[in-house]
């Protein structure tokens, strides 16, 4: 009959159906009342208006007070990582892209080259899309979002579901900076809870551009979104101690960065590498920086993977909630931090050779350097691709010899491999907490994500005195060789 609705036969599904697309129209809204923030806040821009709004979202997490209760939260609502290391991390990882980004032009002319005739103009994206996982809750969503308002966009957050809590609180926080500096609340907001896979695919779908760091199965979607995409590879450190190396130190800057927030960190070491020349000299030395060493790999991975999945009562625990989950209270010593598992195998078959997200790390030996080099080449064929690996080494050439034998963006020399891969105040990396990988890893970057990733530029070209060159000059020396 003419003018009547068909209505599905369920209602239970015909509620679902409307639920599913009201869920969506919620991000439509929320996308187009961001590009509408944005489109002012580029047109009415200025250096001085982007730096301010950088300075009000950083400040909003740096805040003493706020940091702690966004650390508190985060480790409450996720059961991930540790408090005291969640605060250096909001605070460290704020305070060192604030300074990467201080002095960066990201509005207006930003270079003039007579000798090219090329003039470049500062462009904002638009609407930047990042879905941020719940290892970091607080920590990423800022770093996006002050490198987003830096380069003149709006940014809306998809985060975890365990993430929610943390971000809404970190937003809270950022739209009372704005309120005293009278910027736009709306340039920087999130996906409505609860979230779903629906909603985040919608926000792929419909921003400018994608922001990915988490799971592997969020970055295949961005990059098949149909959306420009930044998303990073899944991490599987592999950290090599051969024989020149100052062993006490190795010991304890691994140590250091394999236990930081309970090895949340995509850098955290999940396999060490040691020269047999070292091996028991180096093994003595971590167990006075808290790291046990399990022969018998059996009974570890029995525990650490009970139904094929990782055990939650271990990833990113405490030490002593890991031990206990894991049955070894009582075989190591009590100022055990984490355990060096002694292991051969590597593949899907070894799950030991890959990402644990736990004080647990895979303990490889090798007969020399080049075998340690081989066997981190086989772990990162099996996972961790294009990622970054560590060398302790006083041998110079190593490090260029491991950066050209493995598929790798980063080899870490001599330095606690959390601390430094995402930038650190005393290399010269940016700080980050999401590290492209490069082909290897399926990324469109090979560099850590930082704020010129967050910005186009526009060129103007004007004429300039002709530069062609003659044959000779580009062929004399293939001609020489090889003859016309």
């Amino acid at each position: 009959m003419a003018g009547r609705v068909s209505r599905p036969a369920n209602p239970v599904q015909g509620h679902e159906i409307m639920n599913a697309h009201d869920d969506l129209a919620q991000v439509d809204a929320i996308v187009a009342s961001a590009r509408k923030a944005q489109t002012a806040y580029e047109t009415n821009g200025s250096q001085t208006r982007y730096d301010r709004a950088a300075q009000a979202a950083a400040w909003a997490i740096m805040e003493p007070s706020r940091n702690q209760h966004l650390a508190e939260l985060a480790v409450e609502t996720t059961g991930l990582g540790n408090v005291p290391d969640k605060i250096t991390k909001n605070h460290r990882k704020t305070l060192g892209l604030m300074r990467d980004i201080k002095d960066a032009k990201t509005f207006g002319v930003i270079s003039d080259d007579p000798k090219t005739g090329i003039t470049q103009i500062a462009r904002a994206m638009g609407v930047i899309g990042a879905v941020v996982p719940s290892t970091n809750p607080a920590a990423t969503p800022a770093n996006n979002i002050i490198n987003a308002l830096k380069c003149g966009n709006a940014i809306v957050l998809s985060p975890s579901p365990k993430g929610v809590p943390a971000c809404e609180v970190l937003l809270d926080y950022i739209h009372a900076e704005f309120d005293k500096i009278g910027e736009d609340k709306a340039l920087v907001q999130m996906v409505p809870a609860p979230g779903s896979k629906d909603k985040t695919q919608r926000l792929l779908e419909i921003s400018d551009l994608i922001v990915v760091t988490g799971s592997q199965n969020n970055v295949k979607r961005a990059y098949t979104s149909g959306t420009p995409a930044l998303a990073v590879g899944a991490g599987n450190v592999t950290v090599i101690v051969d024989e020149t190396a100052d062993l006490k130190a190795a010991a304890e800057k691994i140590t250091a960065s394999k236990t930081f927030d309970n090895a949340t960190s995509c850098s955290s070491e999940n396999a060490i590498v040691t020269v047999d020349a070292i091996h028991d000299q180096f093994m003595e030395e971590l167990a006075k920086a808290g790291g046990a060493y399990v022969k018998d790999e059996t009974n570890i991975v029995a525990k650490l993977w009970p139904d094929g999945h990782l055990n939650r009562s271990v990833i990113a625990q405490d030490a002593d909630k890991m031990l206990d989950a894991l049955g070894m209270e009582n075989d190591v010593p009590a100022d055990t931090k984490f355990l060096a598992v002694e292991t051969t195998g590597i593949g899907p078959d070894h799950p030991l050779s890959g990402e644990k997200l736990s004080r647990v790390a895979a303990l490889y030996r090798a007969k020399d350097f080049a075998d340690a080099v081989a066997t981190t080449r086989k772990i990162l064929a099996h996972q961790g691709a294009g990622h970054s690996v560590g060398l302790h080494s006083t041998d110079a050439a190593r490090a260029e010899t491991l950066a050209t034998a493995v598929p790798t963006c980063r080899v870490i020399v001599n330095q606690a491999h959390t601390f430094a891969t995402g930038g650190s105040f005393t290399n010269g990396m940016p700080f980050s907490l999401s590290m492209g990988c490069g082909s290897w890893g399926g990324n469109s970057i090979d560099d850590n994500l930082h704020w010129r990733h967050f910005m186009q530029t526009t060129k103007v070209i004007r004429e300039i005195p002709a530069n062609e060159p003659k044959l000779g000059d580009i062929f004399a020396d293939y001609w020489a060789d090889a003859g016309k």
